[in-house]
């Protein structure tokens, strides 16, 4: 009997002490979770990156941003807008 209090005591912090596999378990989803938001985000900066040297490099870069954020055209250019077909 004594045998088995003692190993009820020693497995008690395992399963649910400060460092058991429930919040060992937890502290993975969590970084998983973290990882994912992470990968997402460098994605996002390599596009932004991607973009800033084009702007920095190159007038075609101003000149698409222009023409679709502004709705700018070039001289003696003509500007011809074809309307969608609503479903």
């Amino acid at each position: 009997m004594a045998l088995l209090a003692l190993i009820a005591l020693l497995q008690y912090p395992l399963w649910l002490g400060k460092g058991g596999w429930r919040r060992v378990w937890e502290a993975d989803r969590q970084l998983q979770a973290q990882r994912e938001v992470n990968q997402k985000l460098e994605q996002r900066n390599t596009g932004l990156d991607a973009e800033v040297r084009d702007l920095k490099s190159g007038y075609e870069a101003i000149e698409e941003r222009a023409r679709f954020e502004l709705g700018l055209i070039k001289q003696d250019e003509i500007f011809v807008q074809v309307p969608q077909k609503q479903p």
